[in-house]
């Protein structure tokens, strides 16, 4: 599995490389609505985008987080907050098992010890199949994957403004590559050669 750091910074880099006539991130990327769309707070979300590591925290406080910001951003058409019942019953659980898990892990939250655990993963599935329409993952994920994620939708559409996705492919590595010291265009041009001579010897072969 490739790690959620690397895999961040190489979707931040291709941003970065599809931005044209003077657009900048602050341009495309809006912080608050990144928030909204990952559950990580803004101002890790900015330290990600900058190459930073986002705090350690316990996997227990970050899933409970996330249910909280759930209820705070997926509101019914009202406006209201779906309430602990009506999460809970649509999973077969009971409105004081969730509400208790909640309130309960927010409580002295800075006095218990970090755990590698979290809630049961039946419930962390049934929370987000009533949030999502199936298990996503997005509870528990890292803030690493879970920004990636939320970045995807704004690479698409840069991609897709850029001209076909293979286009703006070749655009980013193009740009990419324009950046590279001497040593490392000496490989690249060594590469491109080889590619070059298996092309021809295949056509040759035709």
């Amino acid at each position: 599995m490739r790690d959620p750091r690397s895999a961040l910074a190489e979707t931040v880099s291709r941003i970065d490389l599809l931005l044209t006539d003077g657009r900048t991130r602050d341009d495309v990327l809006d912080l608050t609505d990144l928030s909204v769309q990952s559950g990580v707070p803004t101002e890790v979300i900015a330290v990600l985008l900058d190459g930073g590591e986002a705090p350690a925290q316990d996997i227990s406080d970050r899933i409970i987080g996330r249910i909280v910001h759930l209820r705070e951003t997926r509101l019914r058409p009202d406006g209201t907050r779906h309430s602990y019942e009506e999460i809970a019953s649509s999973f077969g659980a009971s409105r004081a098992s969730l509400s208790n898990m909640v309130n309960g892990r927010k409580k002295d939250a800075a006095a218990r010890p970090a755990r590698s655990g979290g809630p049961l993963a039946s419930t962390q599935a049934g929370i987000e199949r009533f949030f999502f329409g199936e298990p996503t993952g997005w509870l528990s994920a890292d803030p690493e994957t879970a920004l990636n994620d939320a970045l995807q939708p704004i690479l698409k559409q840069l991609r897709t403004a850029a001209g076909d996705t293979v286009g703006a492919d070749r655009a980013v590595a193009l740009r990419a590559a324009a950046a590279l010291p001497a040593d490392k265009w000496e490989l690249l041009q060594g590469v491109i050669d080889t590619l070059e001579k298996q092309a021809r010897a295949e056509l040759a072969q035709e």
